[in-house]
């Protein structure tokens, strides 16, 4: 692998189609304000690296970012690519990762508006992200120690699994299919409607108007805070600690708590309500 340190790279497609390069301390910034610098490249590896410049690792195969910048102005930075690991990086630029296959961000620091998006096979560990709809129909994710604060997180994303983590959010997890989510505060208003094979283990969540419209929901010793007006025409499977303030119009399965303050059973409700409901004490 050839290394090279210390250069600036200006221009447009610098390093256009590289091959088995390694970069230290190299630089992507000046008034030339080149795009793509390495666009079409194959197994390099970035460390300590500064990007201030636009596209600069599209199609590319075989991507290592350790130790590297991403400013605001380095927008789309990872597209098209496969093969990706980041570690100890800020990556600070919109839509910085999209449609990619096979990514690794470990230690990192995501703000990044639009991140992930129709992107596969993604883990992410010990990572904190602030994004507006983070993962938007993307698959197979695996997120894990993960401080996430945004909005719209996790729409139309198919086959995840979060754990450790804290979700600071707004209608996270609406249209997913087969999510599961452990040991994790979920904070956020309209969570989960329309999702289908979505569960929680041993969460706590928190906000208005959760998990509406689902189909086989599942909640396993989970804790909900102030969470009025769940599970309207929702099919659930629910055992949950402490008390729910109020649930309206489930569609059928079973909840159990123990205690919820109101329940809410409308003449005109538009499904008919075959859910049976538990209380170990009254509120």
């Amino acid at each position: 692998m050839k290394e090279i340190r210390g250069r600036r790279f200006p221009n447009e497609r610098d390093l256009y189609a590289a091959k088995d390069i390694k970069l230290v301390d190299c630089v992507f910034d000046g008034a030339e304000d080149g795009e793509s610098a390495l666009k079409e490249a194959k197994n390099i590896v970035l460390e300590n690296c500064f990007m201030n410049l636009r596209y600069p690792l599209w199609h590319d195969g075989g991507v290592t970012l350790s130790g590297c910048s991403m400013s605001e102005n380095c927008r789309a930075a990872l597209w098209y690519s496969s093969d990706i690991r980041v570690t100890d990086s800020k990556l600070h630029g919109i839509k910085a990762l999209r449609e990619c296959d096979g990514a690794t961000i470990e230690n990192s620091e995501i703000v990044s508006p639009e991140f992930g998006w129709k992107s596969r096979n993604v883990t992410l560990n010990q990572t904190t992200v602030q994004s507006e709809y983070l993962f938007l129909l993307a698959q197979d994710l695996r997120l894990n120690g993960v401080n996430f604060k945004g909005k719209y997180s996790f729409q139309y994303v198919e086959n995840a699994t979060v754990e450790n983590s804290v979700l600071d959010t707004k209608d996270a997890f609406w249209h997913c299919k087969n999510v599961t989510v452990k040991n994790s505060v979920v904070k956020g208003e309209y969570l989960g409607w329309y999702s289908e094979n979505l569960t929680f283990i041993n969460c706590k969540i928190i906000g208005t108007q959760p998990l509406c419209y689902c189909k086989n929901l599942k909640l396993v010793g989970c804790e909900m805070a102030d969470t009025d007006l769940s599970f309207e025409y929702s099919e659930v499977e629910a055992e949950i600690k402490g008390t729910v303030l109020s649930v309206k119009n489930p569609k059928s399965g079973r909840i159990t708590a123990d205690a919820v303050s109101e329940i809410i059973l409308t003449d005109d409700s538009q499904v008919q309500c075959e859910c049976e409901i538990y209380q170990r004490r009254i509120a």
